[in-house]
């Protein structure tokens, strides 16, 4: 059963002490709410004012388990309080630890700060959860994949085209990094973990990753620099820096170029390029 008024209470508490900046938004010269707006709120959640609307005002149909995670995540609510607004609508909590595609509020308050970088947060198997803006005009939108595809190492062996913004150079190094990886994380979560599924159908159907299984490479990690091609910008030399979340195994990756390198500028290009592409 949907605790209507307590749902309601926790969505209006949670809204009015959240402030732009909390959430990466400009605050305006002439903001008179306390907190966020609801149509604010509504756009950081994927769902219309009206429905938050009367979610707040105790109306309407009870929302979804989809719906619920995507106001905690709008609200940038910590696991505890995420667990109890599913209460509140009457759903069991979704698990915790890596299997969570929830991204912890520290996580995403630093994400908030870097629009002017490429970053995304993703998940131990590749699985992108958030990008900047400059982070989807650098390696496109890579959010919008479903199922095993949501990972950068099933499509590395899948799909083509996946390859096609890395350097041909690092392919071979890439390939053997993801079987690795994915080793890694099948051996720590076991036999009947998403990671060991995904294993299984690239053993099924990628002949260049059967081979690489086979060697049982562990522990090959990128380099220090890494190599992009981009449609409009061309060759990019970034560096690649991490920040681990360890309770949600959630990564943050930021991609820097050194200052006054041809890649720096061209980053530059890509924050107008991309805004265009973006539109």
């Amino acid at each position: 059963m949907v605790d209507r008024a307590g749902l309601a209470g926790f969505l209006r508490q949670r809204r009015e002490s959240l402030q732009p900046e909390d959430v990466g938004l400009p605050r305006g010269r002439r903001r008179r709410t306390s907190g966020l707006r609801r149509e604010e709120v509504a756009a950081l959640c994927h769902m219309s004012t009206d429905y938050f609307a009367r979610l707040e005002q105790e109306r309407g149909p009870q929302p979804s388990e989809q719906m619920i995670a995507s106001i905690a995540q709008g609200l940038h609510l910590s696991l505890d309080e995420r667990d109890h607004l599913f209460r509140l609508a009457g759903h069991t909590p979704p698990a915790r630890g890596a299997l969570s595609d929830h991204i912890s509020p520290g996580l995403l308050r630093i994400l908030d700060r870097l629009q002017d970088t490429p970053a995304e947060i993703v998940t131990e198997l590749g699985e992108t959860l958030r990008q900047t803006p400059l982070g989807r005009a650098l390696t496109g939108d890579t959010t919008r994949f479903t199922g095993p595809a949501r990972s950068i190492g099933y499509r590395w062996f899948t799909d083509p085209a996946e390859r096609d913004r890395y350097a041909p150079e690092d392919h071979a190094l890439l390939s053997r990094m993801f079987v690795s990886g994915l080793r890694e994380v099948a051996t720590r979560r076991g036999p009947d973990s998403r990671a060991t599924h995904y294993a299984d159908l690239l053993l099924a159907g990628s002949a260049e990753f059967r081979a690489l299984w086979h060697t049982h490479e562990i522990g090959v990690h990128p380099h220090e620099v890494k190599h992009f091609r981009h449609p409009e910008v061309g060759a990019l030399e970034l560096n690649c820096h991490t920040l681990l979340d360890p309770a949600q195994s959630h990564l943050l990756l930021v991609y820097t170029a050194t200052p006054g390198t041809d890649s720096y500028e061209k980053l530059q290009l890509l924050a107008v390029v991309g805004a265009d592409m973006l539109r």
